[in-house]
């Protein structure tokens, strides 16, 4: 299996999708955008592409972020799409997923920074791939935005302050808003880069301070990831049988 990931900013990093890869001794590819790296031509060499999150959203114009091209990202994703190979978008790269289906990105009802419960909907419950979520399961959350919806899209999960966890927009195509990603080395490196906005948050709900981001246990989260992934794959491989 090749991964391809495409990868936003430093502090945004692949986590716990990058140990899946390194566990299941498939081969991983990046283009880091942040560096300057080109984005694939096109998505012949690749099996599963992995879109991460960022500060940025599908609006963001390349005059606003000179690393960061909406347009030329949507063509790879579209390619990928048409491939049949699998797509997975994680907060920026959900949106992004959306916009390249024709449905706009939109602001989430609250900004979510920490780890919240998700609540499976019936679709989810029904979803082989997300069942073993549980119908309620503590992720990792960091946004303000959620995915678009097209005629198709099927919601598989909720929280309480964001109504598009998780949107299955085909069987190999999936958003995550949510952040199952997250490892401890990466909530450092976001809290890092987020230390002067947290300061200006103490009073929304749904958002945790760096002293209780850095208390939480994400290896739950991670593993039921990794089932997610694995059953994803194993999806991938059927169709192309």
């Amino acid at each position: 299996m090749r991964i391809h990931f495409i990868v936003h900013e430093s502090f945004e990093a692949p986590g716990a999708y990058e140990d899946w890869v390194r566990n299941r001794g498939y081969e991983a590819s990046y283009s880091r955008v942040y560096a300057d790296d080109a984005l694939p031509a096109n998505a012949d060499d690749l099996d599963l592409l992995v879109v991460l999150g960022g500060p940025q959203d599908p609006a963001t114009t390349v005059e606003q972020c000179v690393h960061f091209n909406a347009a030329d990202e949507c063509r790879l994703i579209a390619q990928a799409i048409d491939a049949n190979k699998a797509v997975v978008g994680i907060c920026l790269g959900s949106q992004l997923i959306g916009e390249t289906l024709g449905a706009r990105f939109e602001h989430s009802p609250e900004k979510e920074i920490g780890k919240y419960p998700i609540n499976l909907t019936a679709e989810g419950k029904a979803n082989s791939k997300v069942a073993h979520f549980g119908d309620v399961l503590e992720v990792g959350h960091w946004h303000n935005d959620m995915p678009g919806l097209t005629a198709d899209a099927k919601i598989l999960a909720v929280s309480e302050g964001c109504p598009r966890q998780i949107v299955e927009y085909s069987n190999l195509v999936y958003g995550f808003q949510c952040h199952m990603e997250l490892t401890r080395e990466v909530v450092d490196l976001l809290i890092a880069a987020s230390e002067a906005e947290l300061v200006t948050l103490t009073d929304r709900r749904f958002v945790q301070q760096p002293e209780a981001l850095r208390r939480n246990d994400w290896e739950e989260m991670n593993q039921k990831l990794f089932i997610f992934l694995d059953k994803l794959v194993d999806e991938y491989k059927a169709a192309g049988s």
